[in-house]
């Protein structure tokens, strides 16, 4: 099958151009017409990623983050983003990342973590101008109010979190929800104009934790564990429209942050 017959895919429920300025999403190494036998799904493309694209077989790598963010003006394998896309175009496997279109998408990756949270009722948190429905983050209603640190060990049990990084409880039961996956800390102002009594999301700096109105409780779960869904929201985006292409869930995707707890 041909990468863009693949892509396109992709590309009906996260078009390229409702991603930000400042991404590459898109094919970043192959060509659209090359033929591909398999796909591989990660967060990130790495070392391991690649082992496990070539032990497998698999001649395509579709990933959240892009390996390439910057323009690269050497390739000589000084670090690890070098290697990979040298290591990638030597082995005859293309790299794809749906990134911040897919995070902005309507059913997107805020809307998949929300639904494993058992968040409902969910609307876009910040909407953009580029299409109704598309925007970053979502709100939403738990079945009904529940103490808010048993729900943050909810989360950190579902999510498989190690550590949760919180403000002063705010009040004792929550029931309104906003989250963003990854960096959300620009969404704050959001989610207490929406109303919501606990903010999820990822990469919040110390004075992001200072709460001076005391309505809204933020928390930072971690940037891996609030995007790993991406890897289950691709498998069933492509595997629903694309029955006889094999798709394989990376085993070998994992956070780079360590914890000592």
């Amino acid at each position: 099958m041909k990468i863009r017959e693949i892509t396109d895919v992709i590309e009906r429920f996260a078009p390229l151009g409702w991603q930000e300025s400042y991404d590459n999403a898109g094919l970043v190494v192959g060509r659209a017409d090359d033929e591909v036998h398999r796909a591989l799904l990660a967060v990130d493309v790495t070392e391991e990623v690649l082992d496990e694209a070539e032990a497998e077989g698999c001649d395509l790598v579709i990933t959240h983050h892009p390996i390439v963010f910057h323009a690269l003006k050497r390739f000589n394998s000084a670090d690890p983003v070098q290697r990979c896309v040298e290591r990638a175009i030597r082995r005859g496997i293309a790299l794809y990342a749906c990134h911040t279109n897919l995070d902005s998408a309507p059913g997107g990756m805020s809307w998949r973590l929300a639904e494993m949270l058992g968040i409902r009722n969910l609307r876009v948190l910040q909407p953009s101008e580029v299409a109704e429905g598309v925007g970053f983050g979502v709100v939403g209603e738990l079945p009904e109010a529940v103490a808010t640190l048993d729900f943050l060990r909810f989360v950190r049990e579902r999510l498989g979190v190690k550590a949760i990084r919180h403000s002063d409880i705010v009040a004792h039961d929550v029931r309104c929800v906003a989250l963003c996956t990854g960096a959300g800390a620009s969404l704050i102002p959001d989610a207490r104009r929406a109303g919501a009594g606990l903010y999820i999301t990822a990469d919040l700096k110390y004075n992001d934790f200072m709460t001076p109105d005391k309505a809204l409780t933020v928390a930072d779960i971690g940037h891996f564990e609030s995007e790993y869904c991406a890897i289950q929201l691709l498998f069933d985006i492509l595997s629903k429209n694309l029955r006889t292409f094999a798709v394989r869930k990376s085993e070998r995707s994992r956070n780079p942050v360590n914890y000592l707890v």
